[in-house]
């Protein structure tokens, strides 16, 4: 049996650690994700969803506890390595798309691949084919201006895969459109997932939109419940 791509095990976090009002924001939080899953964590605002999702993309550390990632147990490594880890493996998305305004939308996708190694070629054909994937081929040599707040999520949603990760983490990805945008953005979402075949944690308050995944899990008190 192949290990999990995301293993998470006993994560704990605080802030203001040592001092007299220290929050703790992690409690022991243990979590596997296996290839191809896709999983919803729930959590109210302030819970620490964000939190969580950092450290398991290796951009935050936790004050005890350990990260694997496709199986390499990436506590103690370097700045250098967990950087290597995250562009090679790890795919982000987030509320707000924070894309490159003065790029297209195609750019946007290529550019995260030519900072990999990536031909401008391959980079080309490989957002292109991603902007094709989630519909919005036609708006590939637009930029972020141009596009509808769907539009520029879905751009955002290419540009975490650019690099076919292996896990993808996503905070809130469709939190900031309207609901009926919202439904058919995450429907594209987990389309790409789905059609890619990576596994991904995906944070929402939206239990319509977690129901539609394939577990779910609630970030309470710290520490993580089934739903």
């Amino acid at each position: 049996m192949s290990d999990p791509i995301l293993r998470l095990s006993g994560i704990t976090k605080a802030y203001n650690a040592g001092k007299p009002r220290e929050v703790q924001v992690l409690q022991g939080i243990d979590l596997s994700l296996d290839a191809g899953e896709v999983v919803a964590l729930v959590a109210p605002s302030g819970a620490g969803k964000s939190t969580l999702l950092h450290i398991a993309g290796l951009l935050d550390t936790p004050d005890g506890g350990t990260v694997q990632i496709t199986g390499e147990d990436m506590t103690g490594q370097s700045d250098r390595r967990r950087t290597r880890m995250r562009r090679a493996d790890v795919g982000f998305i987030y509320q707000f798309h924070h894309l490159l305004p003065e790029f297209s939308a195609l750019e946007n996708i290529v550019l995260p691949q030519l900072a990999n190694g990536v031909g401008r070629g391959e980079a080309d054909a490989r957002a292109r084919d991603l902007l094709d994937k989630v519909g919005i081929s036609a708006r590939a040599d637009h930029r972020p201006a141009a596009l509808s707040g769907g539009e520029q999520q879905r751009v955002a949603f290419c540009r975490a895969l650019a690099n076919a990760p292996k896990l993808l983490l996503a905070d809130e990805p469709t939190g900031n459109l309207d609901p009926a945008t919202s439904d058919q953005v995450f429907g594209a979402l987990l389309d790409l997932v789905r059609a890619t075949g990576l596994s991904a944690l995906i944070a929402t308050h939206n239990l319509e939109l977690a129901g539609r995944m394939d577990r779910q899990i609630r970030l309470e008190a710290g520490r993580l419940v089934p739903l």
